[in-house]
């Protein structure tokens, strides 16, 4: 294993090329720590991730991979460290319009009697951006012919299967035409055409230089796309580099990846049209 202290220090094995020392990283987080309920989940975590990098997120359920990237988003308040997002410090003067998050257990529908349209609408606005522009009819086609449901566009949210409903949060995200893309396991517990859809729209866009970082449980059809893999174990990073092999029996298909210590970070399943976190003024 990496000695985390100056893995972020050093340039990352898949970084792309023109993305030097000198470049300006896409997220560059240092000695990150955060506390919830009086409970440290974080404990010091570095991370650069530069422009086009697609990096994998990894670690068993509770090691504090979704408490990060909501804290990167600001769902969650940092409690330590420095965080660097698209050449900004974390906050509002961050270009949150370039970023697009999709959140982990979150269904589409959430009992808000919505079109598939008027959710991927919502990705375009916030408390600083009340009016649709005027693409957006070209925009929101656009996401959703990418994530394969532009035929469903004028269909209730409530009428489709879970897996549709992920890729509707993901066209949500879409829409903002992101440089960055932060997602927090998009097909845990989605069916297999969901599944193959993702891998195709993810294809589309580390060709386009989108830089990504996903939560995974495991690589499956991103394999191919992943520059470079971060493991968590106990809120604290114990890898940063080529994928590690499954630990025996891991990779096996029967093999069950939910885990009895859950992560403390995560609220029960609600939604709202416009909730964009990361969007918050402070």
């Amino acid at each position: 294993m990496p000695d985390t202290s100056t893995t972020s220090a050093a340039v990352p094995s898949g970084a792309t090329a023109g993305s030097g020392p000198a470049a300006t990283p896409v997220l560059d987080v240092r000695g990150l720590t955060t506390h919830l309920g009086g409970q440290q989940i974080l404990g010091g975590v570095d991370l650069r991730i530069d422009r086009g990098e697609v990096v994998a997120l990894l670690g068993t359920n509770g090691s504090g991979k979704s408490t990060l990237v909501r804290t990167l988003v600001r769902a969650v308040p940092a409690s330590g460290g420095t965080v660097n997002v698209l050449g900004a410090p974390l906050g509002p003067r961050v270009p949150w319009h370039r970023i697009g998050y999709v959140p982990q257990r979150l269904g589409a529908a959430g009992g808000v009697p919505a079109t598939v349209r008027e959710i991927v609408i919502s990705g375009l606005l916030g408390p600083r951006t009340l009016r649709k522009p005027r693409d957006w009819r070209a925009r929101v086609d656009a996401a959703l012919s990418e994530v394969g449901l532009l035929h469903r566009r004028d269909q209730a949210v409530s009428e489709l299967s879970g897996g549709q409903q992920r890729r509707v949060l993901i066209a949500r995200a879409l829409v903002r035409d992101p440089e960055l893309l932060i997602l927090d396991e998009p097909v845990a517990g989605v069916d297999q055409p969901s599944q193959e859809a993702f891998a195709r729209t993810m294809t589309a866009l580390v060709a386009r230089g989108v830089t990504v970082l996903v939560v995974l449980h495991e690589l499956g059809e991103l394999e191919h796309l992943i520059t470079r893999t971060v493991v968590l174990r106990h809120g604290t990073v114990v890898h940063d580099g080529p994928a590690p092999r499954a630990a025996r029996g891991h990779d096996d298909p029967d093999h069950d990846h939910e885990h009895a210590h859950g992560d403390p970070t995560l609220a029960p399943p609600a939604v709202v049209l416009t909730d964009h976190p990361f969007c918050e003024a402070d």
